[in-house]
């Protein structure tokens, strides 16, 4: 069997939502019932068929060519098997992910991995503002599981993140971190202004110190052991985290504002 592989073939003028395309909605269905799923494309909707050339049968192993930035909502509820986008994705990537991994070849646009609660994310280039955020309305972003950004990600990443692990390898926009509830963040580049404002708990981890506001708490240098188990948690991953073997930080408590039990941990 090969992967069921989507390769775009038409140049699209409004958004595409593609949540109807995961390997659990797929499984057990024919070609030509998948030729036929209709999925939203503004104020109309398109035939997969008519949006895609497809090949391939295996639908636990999808793969989207020709990635672009207005297909939306890739792996969104996923719960198993594994889906890969050969090029760019839109917004709202992995939305409310449930388990299997999801692997990006590009770059991607605003709310990836929102509501995540399982399974691996892999972005292997940048991400928009509000990575792991909460959507408007919801009070909590990601809720478990792994993300990995190897290039950049924007503003807010983190906003209302409620559990899971976010490692980001490149530079992070203003507010990382904003109304974290708990889970780990960890940034290998610089981040921007107000990091983990409105922080209630969590940890996010940095190599280089940031500009501080005023309400977060100095508390001094420590060697911190329980920083070993994490490292160790990270050997797996494809990721430059799995060469971390520091465990000497400076630590930040904060926000004061708001708790005061999440911190800012600095590799020195």
């Amino acid at each position: 069997m090969s992967a069921l592989t989507f390769t775009l073939k038409t140049a699209l003028q409004q958004r595409l939502d593609l949540s109807a395309l995961t390997p659990d909605q797929l499984a057990e269905k024919s070609k030509a019932d998948i030729a036929a799923i209709l999925l939203p494309y503004g104020r109309k909707q398109l035939r997969a068929d008519e949006a895609f050339e497809l090949s391939g049968d295996d639908t636990a192993n999808i793969v989207f060519a020709n990635g672009n930035d207005k297909l939306d909502y890739i792996g969104s509820q996923m719960k198993s098997g594994t889906i890969t986008i050969n090029g760019d994705a839109g917004s709202y990537l992995g939305f409310q992910m449930r388990n299997g991994k999801l692997t990006v070849h590009g770059n991607v646009d605003i709310y990836a991995a929102s509501g995540m609660s399982g399974g691996l994310l892999h972005i292997h280039g940048n991400a928009g503002d509000f990575l792991a955020a909460a959507i408007v309305g919801d009070r909590k972003g990601m809720k478990g599981g792994t993300v990995i950004v190897t290039g950049n990600a924007g503003d807010r990443a983190g906003d209302q993140m409620r559990r899971g692990t976010l490692l980001i390898e490149g530079n992070v926009g203003s507010y990382c971190a904003s109304r974290m509830l708990a889970g780990t963040i960890g940034v290998l580049g610089t981040v921007g202004e107000y990091v983990g404002y409105g922080m209630r708990r969590g940890t996010l981890l940095l190599t280089s110190k940031p500009a501080m506001h005023a309400t977060l708490q100095d508390c001094g240098a420590h060697t911190l052991p329980f920083l070993s188990l994490m490292f160790k948690s990270f050997g797996e991953l494809p990721s430059k985290f799995a060469k971390i073997d520091k465990n000497r930080v400076q630590r930040y408590a904060g926000d004061i504002t708001n708790d005061g039990k999440g911190e800012i941990l600095i590799l020195q």
